[in-house]
């Protein structure tokens, strides 16, 4: 996971040059609040509305050496705890959970009061997927008193008593694998989740796209070529079954600081 945005507070922050639509030099701040996720959310359905958020190298690694820490760049880092300020909701997955070793998500006073003033929680829920509940308390995320977590699984087993965070699951199967779609519906309905940003990983990604629950996608795209064969440790941002057809994404805006591009996209249901 990318260092905190507030660790290096002598730099100056980035600033991210408008390429679509054309605009003057925007901050990384500015940007996350000029975003409507908010009213998106506020629509009336059945499940939160939905965000993929990941980065890319430019030949399609979406890690290195398993994590994607080495891809990104400090605006890259300020954008996804930015981003987490503006959901009622983060999810990922168990792998990512663990690889990137996921700590509470917002624990600066300045993003709790801004999660404040746009009528959030102080703290987004966190929500992991997790077939197999292959999570343990050495996951800092899991050995916080002070974490609220949802663990979503198709299993009705338990995470053990050591992990100190406040759990709790939505377990929705079907034919005895993980329905996604009834999960979301229950994050809805039982725990008022409107906006929901999923952080990966790419099976994750896949299987979400394939049950027409992604709404749009937030991309960084590095500028760094990792090359490497496709294996478990060479992913790109959606790993799994073709998507048949191709998901079709509209181009809503770009951004770039230091040759880095964040481009951001709406999803079209095939």
């Amino acid at each position: 996971m990318p260092s905190s945005p507030h660790d290096a507070t002598s730099e100056p922050a980035p600033v991210l040059r408008g390429l679509l639509p054309p605009s003057t030099e925007v901050s990384v701040e500015r940007l996350v609040d000029d975003l409507d996720l908010i009213e998106r959310g506020a629509e009336s359905r059945s499940r939160p509305y939905l965000a993929l958020n990941m980065i890319s190298s430019t030949d399609g690694r979406a890690t290195l050496g398993g994590r994607s820490g080495g891809l990104g760049g400090r605006a890259d880092s300020l954008l996804l705890h930015g981003l987490r300020t503006t959901v009622d909701a983060v999810m990922a997955g168990a792998g990512t959970v663990r690889a990137e070793r996921y700590s509470r998500l917002v624990c600066e006073e300045r993003d709790r009061k801004t999660r404040r003033e746009r009528g959030l929680a102080e703290e987004p829920l966190v929500c992991v997927v997790s077939g197999r509940l292959a999570l343990s308390k050495e996951i800092p995320l899991l050995a916080d008193r002070d974490a609220h977590v949802a663990i979503i699984t198709a299993s009705n087993a338990s995470l053990p008593q050591e992990c100190r965070a406040q759990i709790e699951y939505i377990r929705a199967a079907r034919e005895g694998a993980l329905d996604l779609r009834a999960a979301l519906e229950e994050l809805r309905e039982r725990f008022g989740v409107r906006t929901l940003l999923c952080e990966g990983g790419p099976h994750l990604n896949s299987h979400l796209l394939a049950g027409g629950l992604v709404d749009e996608l937030f991309l960084t795209l590095s500028p760094k070529l990792a090359g490497g064969d496709a294996t478990s440790e060479a992913l790109g941002i959606v790993s799994g079954p073709e998507l048949e057809p191709p998901f079709k994404l509209a181009l809503l805006a770009v951004h770039e600081h230091e040759s880095y591009l964040f481009l951001r996209y709406r999803v079209i249901p095939s």
